[in-house]
């Protein structure tokens, strides 16, 4: 059964200067639907995290974004932010819930049913599969079809996100298999035509396939 509605989930670059990626965000998110943000500084230390997120979280939350902290559950309940996402050696996925209770909490689960039950037990806000396609954000260990999307929106009613080289191009299969929301990087951030056109031409995509659907 296709899923009614999908939404973009941005994952910002893993390099950036928070100043000069502050106008590009607010753009982003200005121009269309974006239901969150994704801090993701890959080898970025946390006095640099602390200091992106003090620049680009007032930019999401002035728009109702949710902004989330990649990998690091401790530290995204001291910097204040709404959530984190957890990959799974990031740490305990048990005591991270503890930790952010009434924050959002999200699990890599990759392509396996196994994880993505056992992040649903206890009790994560969206469990996140993927890779789909070829991206160059990070190695594809792991690839994922959309049946798995189809099995977990027909079974359980937490939120699932589609990650892994998305783009306007290929997306409809994923929001027709039922993803609730597409995680999203170089489709957005390396748009021709700045970030206001990845968003603008994601949110075509996906509601064209919503109505194909």
């Amino acid at each position: 059964m296709p899923q009614a509605s999908c939404r973009l989930y941005l994952i910002t670059p893993q390099r950036l200067d928070p100043i000069a990626f502050r106008d590009s965000l607010a753009a982003a998110l200005d121009a269309g639907d974006v239901a969150c943000v994704q801090l993701r500084l890959k080898d970025a230390t946390e006095d640099d995290i602390a200091r992106a997120t003090d620049v680009l979280m007032p930019v999401a939350t002035a728009r109702d974004v949710a902004f989330i902290l990649n990998d690091n559950a401790p530290l995204a309940a001291k910097l204040g932010c709404d959530g984190a996402h957890l990959g799974q050696g990031d740490g305990n996925h048990a005591a991270a819930r503890r930790l952010l209770e009434g924050r959002i909490l999200g699990i890599t689960c990759h392509a396996s049913r196994h994880f993505a039950m056992e992040a649903g037990e206890l009790g994560a806000d969206y469990v996140a599969f993927g890779a789909f396609f070829p991206t160059e954000s990070k190695e594809t260990i792991h690839r994922a079809t959309p049946e798995i999307l189809a099995w977990w929106h027909e079974m359980f009613e937490i939120p699932s996100v589609a990650i892994g080289g998305i783009t306007d191009a290929n997306c409809a299969p994923l929001v027709q298999a039922g993803a609730d929301f597409l995680a999203v990087i170089g489709a957005v951030w390396n748009h021709p035509d700045g970030s206001a056109s990845g968003v603008r031409a994601m949110n075509a995509a996906i509601a064209a396939a919503q109505i194909v659907a």
